[in-house]
């Protein structure tokens, strides 16, 4: 994937040795980095994980699925649908200025180049921000749902959690 530039900032393809980088500058929940979890999924052909870097130092990321949706609601109001997954600012003082608009461009673009029409997001209900940001980029409200999901905390401990979501989708012109 080629490199996006904007305001001195680049959008690449997670690279193993980026894994180690995000862990340290944008550190995960738990005992098992995300990061590398998400990284095992683009060697797998399963997504595309996009990181935002600043000056060297990544400030964003996100994750195409092409599986699409985890949740089984989500695949089915829109089967086939690719999902845009865990996009992520950070520091917060980075937010709100174009990076997270940015990450999921790209991930836009990456769908239109395999030819597809239309791409879905998640989105939390507690999280009228990141809903904002889709409804300005032209997603719309296709269907609501619980995502379960669950990690090891550092203690070992397995959390679970439940997130009341709306599945939101885009036509790509």
């Amino acid at each position: 994937m080629s490199a996006l530039y904007r305001r001195g900032m680049e959008i690449t393809a997670c690279t193993a040795a980026d894994v180690a980088l995000l862990d340290r500058h944008m550190g995960s929940p738990g005992r098992t980095s995300f990061h590398a979890r998400r990284f095992e999924r683009q060697e797998a052909g399963e997504c595309t994980y996009l990181v935002a870097w600043l000056d060297g130092r990544p400030v964003g990321h996100t994750e195409m699925r092409w599986t699409g949706c985890a949740d089984p609601e989500g695949r089915a109001a829109c089967p086939g649908c690719p999902e845009i997954g865990g996009l992520a600012v950070w520091p917060e003082e980075l937010r709100s200025r174009g990076i997270g608009t940015a990450l999921v461009r790209a991930a836009e673009q990456l769908a239109r180049e395999r030819g597809l029409a239309v791409v879905g997001v998640g989105v939390a209900k507690d999280n009228p921000r990141a809903a904002a940001l889709y409804a300005r980029l032209g997603y719309r409200s296709l269907a609501d749902y619980v995502a379960r999901y669950s990690y090891e905390d550092v203690d070992g401990t397995i959390r679970e959690c439940a997130d009341t979501c709306a599945f939101l989708v885009k036509n790509l012109p």
